[in-house]
């Protein structure tokens, strides 16, 4: 039994003894091995985020917002810098610095385009549905309305990623994120916990100093890049090294349970939100302490739920855990595959289904058979591209090249 906590899931890139000091700092899993888990956890923060963009419903409750201080938006931007730092570190060891690069850039332009895509087709849904009905209020409600009053002036912030309607805020942050990816390696390979320190001094900086970006018509972006950065650079150390070095401490008694007794208290806090009645238990000072736990700066609290979560997953579900190969996951493992498909699909099917329990019916029946129909168109489309990939297309396995799968890097949103 293994996990990405324990030695086996990386190698040094030197086998040679004597040659240790001159490895590079860095290390990476064996080549040509996937993942499961990342796939697993990915796909699941899909499914979750398309539950969670609907009403109020019955499915709502069994995502982890509601049991916690973190949500899926923490697993899916850590499971990006993991896989991104595990493909185009790869690429940055063997083919060097400028090569890796421009790959990273080619995914950007990659995601960049689907971005693009998802708001042409989102405005079109969102337009049609306002006008065949005529209720401007699904215009207001996403968010559109500037683009309705202004489409030129509109439509070029919304290039320059300043303008988005509701619930397209992840992909403009990992656009942002993964332009910055070949300094990240690039540090990585020279330092990789200086790298670290660096991604958490800007961090302090950030809370420090309210620096943010600004969206447009007003306000700023939903997810701060400066403060998200942490995540998505602590991802990429795991992934290059950084999970093995802390092996010791995860396997630890004390850190079980530290992590046990931090998850049961954020636990215990969310709940007096659920429930006002019991929000005389909380402590005022604590209260004045803890409160706003933001998450467009990812709140301390936030960050350390997510790391709880984390150190229990690695603990206790192993990299050979003969789950992973069931094909009850297997849905799950698809989309987290082709998340970025994936991604954008559930935006639009969000919207479908707000549509129908606002138009149809918006009963706890209604409300779970159109969120299991979403997932379910999800898990369809998945397995479309994947047959498309693996039996369609006979020549992928030809264009493979060094440096890992697209799918594993770009296909995390």
């Amino acid at each position: 039994m293994s996990s990405i906590a324990d030695p086996v899931a990386a190698t040094p890139l030197s086998d040679s003894k004597a040659a240790a000091p001159a490895a590079p700092a860095i290390a990476l899993p064996v080549a040509g091995e996937r993942e499961l888990r990342l796939d697993l956890f990915r796909g699941m923060a899909l499914w979750l985020i398309f539950v969670d963009h609907l009403p109020t419903n019955i499915l709502t409750w069994f995502t982890i917002r509601n049991y916690g201080f973190s949500d899926a938006t923490e697993i899916f931007i850590f499971i990006s810098g993991y896989t991104a730092a595990f493909v185009y570190g790869r690429a940055m060891l063997q083919a060097g610095f400028v090569v890796a690069t421009a790959r990273i850039l080619r995914r950007v332009w990659q995601i960049y385009v689907a971005h693009v895509f998802l708001f042409t087709i989102f405005l079109a849904e969102i337009s049609y549905v306002a006008t065949r009905f005529e209720n401007p209020l699904y215009s207001e409600e996403m968010g559109i309305m500037d683009f309705l009053k202004q489409p030129d002036v509109t439509i070029v912030q919304a290039l320059l990623l300043r303008f988005r309607p509701v619930n397209m805020d992840v992909l403009p942050l990992y656009i942002v994120l993964m332009l910055f990816l070949p300094a990240i390696l690039w540090l990585m390979k020279w330092r990789p916990d200086v790298t670290l320190g660096l991604s958490v001094l800007l961090y302090a900086l950030t809370w420090q100093f309210d620096w943010y970006l600004t969206a447009y018509p007003g306000g700023f972006w939903i997810f701060n890049p400066f403060a998200w950065q942490l995540l998505f650079v602590f991802g990429a150390w795991c992934a290059l090294g950084g999970a093995v070095r802390m092996s010791r401490i995860l396997s630890s008694p004390v850190t079980l349970w530290i992590c046990v007794a931090y998850l049961l208290f954020s636990f215990f806090v969310t709940l007096t939100w659920h429930i006002p009645q019991l929000s005389f238990l909380m402590p005022k000072r604590l209260e004045q302490w803890m409160y706003p736990i933001t998450k467009t700066d990812l709140d301390v609290l936030r960050f350390a739920h997510f790391l709880a979560l984390a150190a229990l997953t690695v603990r206790f579900l192993p990299r050979d855990w003969p789950g992973l190969k069931s094909p009850w996951l297997r849905p799950l493992i698809l989309c987290g595959q082709h998340s970025l498909e994936i991604f954008c699909l559930g935006i639009f099917l969000a919207f479908a289904g707000h549509f129908v329990l606002a138009e149809v019916a918006g009963g706890a029946f209604m409300h779970a058979l159109v969120s299991l129909f979403g997932i379910l168109i999800m898990w369809g489309v998945a397995w479309v591209i994947s047959w498309y990939k693996h039996s369609a297309d006979k020549d992928a396995s030809k264009n493979k090249r060094t440096g890992g799968n697209a799918d594993m890097a770009g296909g995390s949103v």
